[in-house]
């Protein structure tokens, strides 16, 4: 049933949406003509790899950098790319992802090989899933721009302060997988659009159901500065990235 709402909601998107596209298209080919597309490789359910394809929003070659976090001041972002991410219109073209079965419209957000390697093994769960165009970390941390801004090294901020959280969201959204929460969690995805607090109250009341661990629930209301925290199934915050150099600090938080 999942499959079949997935394939069905990300045809007749497209169709809809297809005059949209295109004019996104056009505006960021005529900045720099080149390809308005981004086709990065992901990591996919069992994890395989994907193509996960994407409005381009930041300058040609900006993978090559090495920096796979983006911050709002990051300078490999276009004009129009700004624009696009502040509305997360950047993210419409993976609804062919889901079209093709390699994507779901709700499931735990795609990351890039480096990160993925970074998972523990309580984390590796969420690669049992296809990865998802949106879900509840899509709407707590819909500003990640914002927290990123300014960091000297925003990979590592990400993985102490946002990736915790984040796959803690996933892990809980992985425990009660249903087609009538995917259904509210496009719901509260679309409701974050017009009013992000009122979709942040939607989400702790998804938490407060499933019978969510309350610091989580106090972390998705977005009231208080995010802390760092040790990644699901380690004891310690991360304290170098990228992978391979990664090592753990020992916290009492």
């Amino acid at each position: 049933m999942k499959r079949t709402l997935d394939f069905a909601a990300a045809l007749v998107a497209l169709l809809l949406l297809s005059p949209l596209l295109a004019v996104i298209a056009f505006a960021i080919w005529i900045e720099d003509q080149r390809s308005p597309f981004y086709r990065g490789v992901r990591v996919s359910r069992g994890g395989g790899r994907f193509r996960m394809v994407k409005f381009r929003s930041m300058e040609p070659d900006a993978w090559k950098t090495g920096v796979n976090s983006t911050a709002t001041d990051d300078a490999r972002v276009t004009r129009t790319g700004a624009w696009l991410r502040r509305r997360k219109l950047d993210e419409l073209p993976q609804l062919w992802n889901v079209l093709m079965g390699e994507m779901s419209l709700v499931g735990p957000r795609p990351q890039v090989e480096a990160d993925a390697a970074l998972y523990t093994s309580e984390e590796r769960r969420m690669l049992d899933a296809r990865p998802g165009v949106t879900d509840l970390a899509s709407i707590v941390f819909a500003d990640e721009g914002e927290i990123l801004a300014g960091c000297a090294n925003p990979d590592l901020e990400y993985n102490r302060v946002i990736r915790p959280w984040k796959s803690r969201l996933a892990l809980a959204w992985l425990k009660h997988a249903s087609v009538t929460g995917d259904l509210r969690v496009i719901f509260l995805t679309l409701l974050a659009l017009v009013s992000r607090s009122r979709a942040l109250a939607g989400v702790v009341r998804v938490l407060e159901s499933w019978g969510s661990d309350t610091v989580l629930i106090r972390v998705a209301r977005r009231r208080e500065p995010l802390s760092a925290a040790p990644p699901p199934g380690a004891d310690r915050v991360v304290e170098m990235y990228p992978g391979r150099d990664l090592r753990m600090k020992q916290t009492h938080a």
